[in-house]
């Protein structure tokens, strides 16, 4: 595992991704972070959006929505609420959610505004993730 970071994504679900990665980036709840191997241990609360990780020359890309990151010298763990792989996304489900929610949030007096909010917010970022796919 030299050069390495040990990648693991989990979800209530189960485990969504373990890998070894060359580099991984992400949108904590301060900025978006980036890891490379030997990097100083920290915690950290994650937000809705998009985190890629680079095995060689290619980038991969994984959708997570909200969540934790625990990261160490020569491993990365995410604990999120869900998280899709880019691959996996359902494009048009992402679609028919982003118009709901943002149907709900022009009648924002009659529906909770925070919850129609949060759910544009993952619509846009699967949407994203989707578009990035691997590369």
């Amino acid at each position: 595992m030299e050069n390495k970071i040990k990648l693991e994504i989990v979800t209530p679900y189960g485990l969504i991704l373990s890998e070894e990665v060359d580099e991984v980036s992400t949108s904590g709840s301060e900025g978006d972070f980036g890891v490379l191997p030997g990097h100083v241990p920290f915690f950290t609360t994650l937000k809705i959006g998009m985190l890629s990780y680079k095995k060689g020359n290619t980038t991969n890309y994984v959708f997570v929505n909200w969540g934790y990151a625990e990261v160490g010298p020569d491993r990365v763990m995410i604990l999120a609420d869900s998280a899709e792989k880019s691959e996996d996304i359902d494009v048009e489900r992402a679609k028919a959610a982003m118009k709901r929610a943002e149907e709900r949030l022009k009648k924002a007096e009659e529906f909770d505004f925070a919850r129609a909010s949060a759910s544009l917010e993952r619509a846009l970022a699967r949407i994203q993730v989707a578009e990035k796919r691997t590369g």
